[in-house]
């Protein structure tokens, strides 16, 4: 088995404990600083005059090849599983902490501050032949496989920490009615970084009893790295830098909030809100940075070996070999500094109030930007209908999401006082089975 990137990548998913985080959770009625970290004009709707969070945690991974069930009953090999079949390769995997939060509302304004930490990993439209040929050293029969993938293919991994600032404000408010706007604005701190992709591959494969080799091929190749994902990217201890880079990012989010008012209570008939998130990126300035384009091309009647890959584990190393083929690989200039976007995307929702304390919500998340581009940090588009039973101190609910890569998830989540814990996905593994596993957890309190 060759320990390449897009193994390694790969298999660092299925490690994070796993995309819509909080899923059901997210858009309680128990109104807090979870609710603004997906729209900041819901702060006036705070539950409390004073809100501090402690402590959230969520985690994600999403395919499109293996069944939940695949990964944990299954005999045959993670590569095996990942690059079978004739479809693109597509994995998300996410984890996002919210640190230590306060939020306070005076009058019609409403303030906050907030820290988080996030990590993304992702394999986008990575053709499964090509995979095979990457992470299978032995093959039984001699074969050959001819490639065309006309788009772009990569694998990568972000790391980063954020501080940001709230603040939202009634824009109207009558016994009915109540309309609020909200910013935030985010200091980024990138981590570390590491991509590597392949656009527009062409390419025959030969196969013959262990021996690998590519010939008759074009791409242009990007290898990108920065902090202590460059040095090796099989140790999970690397995937702990989230504030190593220094501030170097800003990126904004813009919402609003209507209140349909309930006359005979002190809560809402309909929520709902639209917001944009996530506007800005942040640029990696590490002393081993390097983001470089290599043009391959490869001539008919010639080879390039790929069981040479076989022992990488770090992008350095992958470079090494890029650079000690010159006959394949045309190398141009490398940048020291390099700027990564952040995933934009519109979400909008609606709580509805359907009888007593029984609600019904819908989210929707769509991206705003092409996830196969490079220095682009990928993310999924997302719809959930979530029933639940919400009183004052406990609320129980289930969400039902469809999910881009992994289709369609069921999951449960409980909240007593301040405390939640959930997953939406956990019903769909129990009942059959899901490209799907997460959960996540937290407490807050407010007074």
């Amino acid at each position: 088995m060759k320990k390449t990137l897009l193994f390694t990548l790969g298999l660092f998913s299925t490690g994070v404990f796993a995309q819509e985080h909080f899923s059901g959770i997210n858009i309680s009625r128990r109104t807090g600083l979870l609710n603004a970290s997906i729209n900041p004009a819901e702060l006036t709707n705070l539950k409390s005059n004073y809100e501090v969070n402690m402590f959230n945690f969520s985690g994600n991974i999403a395919n499109n090849k293996m069944t939940f069930g695949d990964l944990v009953g299954s005999n045959d090999n993670f590569d095996d599983m990942l690059f079978a079949g004739n479809e693109p390769v597509n994995m998300r995997a996410d984890v996002e902490i919210l640190g230590p939060a306060f939020g306070f509302k005076m009058e019609k304004w409403a303030f906050a501050i907030t820290t988080g930490a996030k990590i993304k990993a992702d394999i986008i439209d990575v053709n499964p032949a090509l995979g095979r040929a990457l992470t299978n050293g032995v093959s039984s029969v001699a074969e050959i496989t001819a490639i065309t993938a006309n788009y772009n293919q990569k694998t990568s991994a972000t790391i980063w920490g954020e501080i940001g600032f709230s603040a939202a404000r009634e824009l109207y408010d009558s016994e009915m009615h109540k309309f609020s706007a909200g910013v935030t604005f985010k200091m980024l701190f990138p981590g570390s970084y590491a991509n590597i992709a392949a656009g527009n591959f062409r390419g025959t494969v030969e196969s013959n009893f262990g021996d690998v080799n590519l010939t008759d091929a074009s791409a242009m190749v990007n290898v990108a790295y920065s902090g202590s994902l460059a040095d090796d990217f099989t140790d999970s201890s690397n995937f702990s830098s989230f504030f190593g880079g220094g501030l170097n990012g800003f990126s904004t989010d813009i919402g609003v909030d209507y209140q349909w008012k309930d006359t005979e209570s002190t809560g809402y008939k309909l929520n709902a809100g639209l917001a944009v998130r996530n506007l800005g990126s942040m640029t990696f300035k590490d002393n081993n940075n390097v983001s470089r384009n290599y043009n391959l091309l490869v001539p008919q009647g010639q080879s390039l070996d790929l069981n040479q890959f076989e022992n990488v584990s770090n992008l350095k190393e992958l470079e090494q070999i890029l650079l000690a083929n010159p006959q394949f690989f045309t190398a141009q200039e490398a940048e020291k500094d390099f700027k990564v976007t952040l995933p934009t995307m519109l979400s909008a929702y609606a709580d509805v109030k359907l009888y007593s304390i029984w609600f019904a919500s819908l989210y929707m998340q769509q991206k705003m930007n092409k996830d196969n581009d490079n220095q682009q940090i990928a993310i999924q588009n997302i719809f959930t209908i979530t029933p639940r039973y919400s009183a004052n101190s406990f609320e129980v609910y289930t969400p039902l999401s469809h999910n881009e890569i992994s289709g369609f998830t069921a999951g449960v989540g409980l909240r007593l006082g301040g405390f939640f814990i959930g997953s939406g996905s956990i019903l769909s593994a129990a009942l059959g089975d899901t490209d799907q596993a997460d959960a996540y957890m937290g407490f807050r309190f407010g007074f």
